[in-house]
């Protein structure tokens, strides 16, 4: 579940990034600046980065050289590095692993993917499927384990996705060539589907 960061006192917007470092060093969970929120997301669980690893898994035997999967990479807002969203994976170029950088712009990612957490609210979906669109990220790939569902939003433009495909567990994902083509999503498992999880 991500949740707006509450703080006591008022931190200014050139210090988010500050204050953001600080909040993922000492609590360990990751934090991002959507639209000038701190935005905090609990550690994710086994089972989410397990669906991360899956798709990653899934989608580099096939993508173009030029292409990498990465973790742990945050995409900028046009002109606002101090406001970026971290998906829980990235298709960029290849040449970003001999950069410095820890943000991709986001014209330069090919597919941003989103693994929906399970005490997520739509409210922030939406709110970060626009943000996607704003900054013109070309796809975002949400997949959802709670309902075994995944949406590919394609098309950005005046801060909305002008293309969506909807489909389920099972149904692959439609991915042009130099990103592997279509991506089977079978396999994949559900929040909740064993004991315990």
């Amino acid at each position: 579940m991500t949740i707006p960061a509450r703080h006591p006192i008022p931190v200014r917007r050139g210090r988010l990034r500050e204050a953001a470092a600080k909040i993922e060093q000492a609590a360990g969970a990751r934090v991002e600046i959507i639209s000038g929120t701190l935005m905090i997301s609990p550690s994710p669980s086994g089972k989410h980065a397990g669906i991360v690893i899956d798709l990653r898994d899934a989608i580099r035997p096939g993508v173009a050289a030029e292409y990498e999967a990465y973790e742990n990479v945050s995409v900028p807002m046009l002109d606002d590095p101090d406001d970026y969203s971290t998906p829980d994976l990235i298709l960029g170029p290849r040449a970003f692993k001999e950069e410095g950088s820890w943000l991709l712009n986001a014209d330069a990612v090919a597919l941003a993917v989103e693994v929906i957490s399970p005490n997520e609210r739509l409210k922030g979906i939406n709110e970060k499927t626009a943000w996607y669109a704003a900054a013109g990220v070309s796809r975002l790939l949400q997949v959802d384990p709670r309902t075994g569902t995944w949406s590919l939003f394609t098309r950005p433009g005046e801060g909305e996705y002008r293309g969506v495909v909807h489909g389920k567990y099972g149904e692959d994902v439609p991915l042009p060539e130099e990103l592997g083509g279509d991506l089977s999503t079978s396999g994949l498992p559900l929040y909740g589907s064993r004991p315990g999880s």
